[in-house]
């Protein structure tokens, strides 16, 4: 059975999108975070891309080079890492890391938000993403 990993902290999404593709709870994924200098509290967590790419590197994890456009749900690799809604804050874009996962033909979202009646989600027409970075050999 699938259990998602819920972030501990409001900006805790990249961290615990990345607990969720490597199998490891929060608190193992935040220590490990924070040995490598990356903490929930930095904002840029959810308007930069290297964090969770240098988390999932560090576990030997190889990702695309680059953020892909969503085009649809069918067309996403077996796994990848979605953002969510997009905003902007003084000028800077935003957004939410899920996880999206492709087993036996059905895809889900795993969704660390911790204020979702559940955290595997089906709904896509309720997620609108903008790109994508595919997870290559996780």
């Amino acid at each position: 059975m699938l259990k998602p990993v819920i972030q501990e902290e409001t900006t805790g999404c990249g961290i615990a999108s990345v607990a969720n593709i490597l199998g490891k709870s929060y608190s193992e994924m935040k220590a490990t975070a924070n040995a490598m200098g990356i903490h929930a509290e930095d904002n840029s967590l959810w308007s930069d891309t290297q964090y969770v790419r240098k988390m999932l590197s560090h576990a030997g994890v190889e990702t695309s080079s680059d953020e892909i456009p969503f085009g649809s749900w069918s067309t996403l690799p077996d796994l990848a890492l979605l953002s969510i809604k997009h905003h902007q804050e003084g000028g800077k874009n935003f957004w939410h890391w899920v996880v999206f996962k492709r087993v036996g033909g059905k895809g889900f979202v795993l969704d660390s938000a911790s204020y979702l009646p559940s955290n595997i989600r089906t709904d896509f027409n309720e997620m609108q993403p903008k790109w994508f970075i595919e997870v290559k050999n996780a």
